[in-house]
């Protein structure tokens, strides 16, 4: 935990952290709904709501790290989106699925969980300190 985020009243943080978890919640929801789509190019599928879909985790995890200063709010969206992702992931009561089998579907399953382990774990860079002539 950062310096600033140690120093913030307790209630403070948890309310910072279920907001990012409700974020990620929204955010996973969304882009699982949206992961399938595709632009054909050539008879060549792009799976661009895939990407959008990665890409956009990797963004949402980062922004949050680096707005509430540390690594908790971080997490706190990041199990947001993995739980929503593996909750959606789970045939409805219909039988019918949003994360359809296949290569998109799969990468789909476990592509926030990496993206979202990869944000989390990285190292903090140390602050930076001007030197004066």
């Amino acid at each position: 935990m950062s310096a600033a985020a140690e120093r913030r009243p307790l209630g403070s943080r948890i309310g910072t952290y279920a907001i990012a978890f409700a974020i990620g919640v929204v955010y996973g929801t969304v882009a699982t709904i949206g992961h399938r789509h595709a632009l054909e190019v050539f008879g060549i599928a792009i799976p661009w709501g895939l990407v959008a879909g990665l890409v956009g985790v990797g963004a949402l995890l980062i922004g949050i790290r680096l707005v509430a200063g540390g690594r908790g709010a971080a997490t706190a969206a990041a199990a947001g989106v993995v739980a929503t992702v593996a909750v959606l992931a789970l045939p409805g009561p219909g039988g019918s699925v949003l994360v359809a089998d296949g290569v998109v579907g799969t990468v789909w399953a476990i592509g926030p969980a990496i993206v979202s382990v990869l944000v989390v774990a990285w190292p903090s860079l140390p602050p930076r300190t001007v030197h004066r002539a």
